[in-house]
């Protein structure tokens, strides 16, 4: 498991980050709040919530709760705290045009804390050891942004083509890879569409020994072979599955996209083969990762992504280009599948499965950093998870895939003070998830909107 990494002080504050913090001192409360926990317990009415050296000290009703001498009070009356959101298929890259991904780890970290998320996981890098070099600067207080479990370079077999991503020749290479990178500080790996069966065998087991977890986003490998070879995680919930193509080949990636696509669209998720499925995944403790926002970018009839004013003009009217393409696609397949695929979710939480959330800016672009996390807690509302489910998948779920479920991921006593304060509620209208007024990192209260004018504008550019 990832090491929590953590002490019972605040969160350090270099001079890069002093601009965008709001609250810094030992001791806060936050009084007469809403208070969602992100165990998925009813919300919680007038409560204070005291803050001190970095974690949670106390909650309780604010009638009768006793403020420490000397501590910063804010009344938020009308207000919500939930968790920290906890990402998990998050990038610091974006697409920049001719199959390129530009390193855009300085803005999208500041993006990611500035929406609410306090810990992510990077799912997959193109980047190299910047990824990891961030979150190090990022835990001494040189830069603003979340915790990060920083993953290696995609594993990947012959046949993608980006050149960014090396490509594994051998399982020697698999291992060797693993090695390498966790000894340089990666914390994840993720195997890639090409992957064979015998190379992600060989990943998984190297990265074990280091107790790190393996994902993927798959396309050779079906989901039960990867089962078996012990993965911990599978990106894009069903959206990638391969298991009902008819006569796949072995290790061979067939079926990608509308193909794909027009296979899970075909599926039941009540029906006893795809029950079966979900059985095989829960009873191996393999993990789905729903990233309906990328999804939600190559359908029809949905809305234009926020965020956009903060990238470069060029990107923004690139990807406006692209959305309205894809609104006069009348043939999609993801008209029929992008519904189904929500329902496939909903059908393996129902069924015991573990659900944990990210947003995969990626693709052909249009999710940025921050303002796609808050739409994927609201996407999953959409499937049929409660606000309350809703945010515990994106919270507590998160936390505990990550092996961070003792120190972050819920608002309990004891626990890092890793919250966001919303103005609204969440229960009766999701979108309040939006209205982010104060992030608390360790005890350190960011200002989401310093965060966000420091790279409107410029994201893509780095």
């Amino acid at each position: 498991m990832v090491g929590s990494g953590v002490s019972a002080q605040r969160a350090p504050i270099g001079p890069a980050t002093r601009s965008y913090v709001r609250v810094d001192t030992a001791v806060v409360a936050l009084t007469n709040v809403r208070v969602i926990d992100g165990t998925g317990a009813a919300p919680r009415d007038g409560q204070t919530v005291v803050i001190r050296d970095g974690r949670i000290a106390s909650i309780g009703p604010a009638a009768s709760a006793s403020i420490p001498a000397g501590a910063v009070t804010m009344d938020l009356a009308g207000k919500t705290v939930i968790p920290g959101l906890v990402m998990v298929h998050e990038h610091l890259y974006y697409p920049v045009g001719a199959g390129t991904y530009g390193n855009l780890t300085e803005s999208f970290t500041r993006l990611y804390l500035a929406g609410g998320v306090t810990s992510m996981r990077t799912g997959g890098n193109m980047n190299g050891i910047s990824e990891i070099l961030i979150g190090k600067s990022i835990a001494r207080g040189d830069k603003a942004g979340p915790w990060i479990d920083a993953t290696a370079p995609y594993l990947e077999g012959p046949g993608m083509g980006f050149n960014q991503v090396q490509i594994l020749r051998d399982t020697t290479d698999a291992r060797k890879l693993v090695e390498y990178w966790a000894d340089l500080g990666a914390t994840s790996f993720k195997a890639y569409m090409n992957i064979s069966r015998a190379a992600l065998k060989v990943a998984v087991d190297a990265a074990h020994k280091r107790g790190l977890k393996v994902t993927g986003h798959l396309c050779s490998v079906t989901y039960r072979e990867a089962a078996d070879a012990g993965i911990d995680d599978l990106e894009h919930a069903f959206f990638a599955m391969n298991d009902f193509v008819p006569n796949k080949p072995v290790d061979t990636c067939v079926g990608r996209g509308g193909a794909a696509q027009n296979t899970m669209a075909a599926l039941d998720p009540a029906s006893p083969e795809v029950q079966a499925l979900f059985k095989y995944l829960i009873d191996r403790n393999v993990a789905v990762t729903s990233t309906l926002t990328i999804f939600e970018t190559f359908t029809p009839g949905r809305p234009l992504p926020r965020g956009l004013d903060v990238l470069l003009p060029q990107l923004r009217d690139e990807y406006q280009r692209r959305h309205d393409a894809t609104q006069r696609n009348t043939q999609s397949p993801y008209l029929k599948s992008f519904a189904k695929g929500m329902a496939m979710e909903r059908a393996f939480a129902k069924a015991g499965g573990t659900v944990i959330v990210g947003t995969d800016p990626t693709g052909g672009g249009g999710l940025v950093a921050g303002f796609s996390n808050q739409r994927a807690v609201e996407l999953l509302v959409e499937s049929g998870f409660s606000p309350l489910e809703a945010i515990r998948i994106s919270t507590l779920n998160g936390a505990t895939y990550l092996g961070r479920g003792d120190v972050t991921g819920s608002l309990v006593p004891g626990k890092l003070a890793d919250l966001v304060v919303l103005d609204g509620n969440p229960v009766q209208d999701i979108t309040a998830i939006r209205n982010v007024e104060l992030v608390f990192k360790q005890g350190v209260g960011f200002d989401p909107k310093a965060l966000i004018e420091s790279v409107r504008g410029k994201a893509g550019l780095w």
